[in-house]
């Protein structure tokens, strides 16, 4: 199994290269974005010819602010979460663990971070990141229950790359100047523009300060900025996206128990599937020009994203079925 397809989502033109079918239009099931994305972006005027204003980025982190629930001054916007955890690893250091399955990433933010099961959070010392909902298996946490679990002095650090379709789930504003929790947003996925680069770091300010430094002048392009504030401020389009996904992800739910699949995860922008069968299966899907995410170190697991129409679904019905 090609390490492109088992690291992460994506890696659609490899996946045409191996499977003789670059001619064909692919779907491409492989990541949690959502396949309708906000409608804005195509005709976004741009200005490409001055640097972004710093007044533009203060209005992002504004409307950012506003949508997640939590305040302006506890919110930092980086070019793509990836690196705002990495960043905010190393700004942190000392002994950590992350919750495994979960993010490689996760794993890679802290020097020697531990990986552990989700019911060993509450009782390991030290920093811990979690993901809420957590991916792959759309599995959520209880988190304020963990919280009062943990002692007080250790840092919790929360990936809700996928909340913003269930934002009651978030404690992005539980986040305070004397508490040592730190909480990561995504733009891509809800929003369905992954190619923006954009998230959120929500902490402290003393630790904002820091990751600010780090960052330097000009930390998000012209395009992230005017892309994501527009988007943000479109309350209209977030709540219908929130009515329409579970509704999406039910007709998945139904399309794979058709085809003796059982789907897992409470996270209505993908779901997993186990079966002894998944590498066969993620093969025969490829060679019908879809693509889905296969796990190396869980070669019994398949994750489905949200087809994007009738369309879609029905070719994916097709390839279940060996058509």
């Amino acid at each position: 199994m090609n390490d492109l397809w088992t690291w992460h989502g994506g890696a659609l033109d490899a996946a045409k290269r191996h499977f003789g079918v670059s001619d064909a239009a692919w779907i491409d099931l492989s990541t949690g974005i959502n396949p309708m994305r906000w409608p804005g972006a195509e005709t976004m005027p741009i200005d490409w010819h001055r640097l972004p204003e710093p007044g533009a980025l203060a209005d992002l982190e504004a409307a950012a602010a506003a949508f997640f629930g939590v305040a302006a001054r506890h919110v930092c916007a980086v070019p793509g979460t990836e690196i705002g955890l990495r960043l905010v690893g190393r700004l942190i250091g000392g002994v950590a663990s992350h919750v495994a399955p979960g993010y490689r990433t996760h794993g890679a933010m802290f020097a020697g971070s531990a990986a552990i099961a989700r019911d060993a959070a509450a009782d390991r010392g030290g920093a811990l990141v979690v993901a809420n909902p957590n991916n792959p298996d759309g599995h959520i946490l209880d988190l304020r229950a963990l919280r009062a679990a943990r002692p007080p002095h250790d840092w919790l650090l929360v990936d809700e790359a996928f909340a913003d379709a269930q934002p009651a789930i978030s404690v992005a504003p539980d986040v305070s100047d004397n508490g040592r929790l730190i909480v990561f947003r995504s733009f891509g996925k809800f929003f369905g523009l992954a190619g923006v680069r954009l998230g959120f770091v929500i902490a402290p300010q003393h630790l904002l300060t820091d990751l600010r430094a780090w960052l330097g002048a000009w930390p998000l392009s012209a395009a992230a900025l005017a892309i994501g504030t527009a988007a943000y401020r479109d309350h209209e389009w977030a709540a219908a996206a929130r009515v329409r996904l579970p509704v999406s992800a039910a007709v998945l739910d139904d399309l794979l128990r058709r085809h003796d699949l059982t789907p897992t995860g409470d996270c209505p922008l993908f779901r997993l599937v186990e079966t002894p069968h998944a590498r066969a299966l993620f093969e025969r899907l490829a060679r019908a020009a879809i693509l889905t995410r296969p796990f190396a170190d869980q070669p019994q697991w398949l994750r489905f994203g949200l087809p994007a129409d009738a369309a879609a679904l029905a070719r994916l019905d097709a390839a279940l079925a060996g058509g």
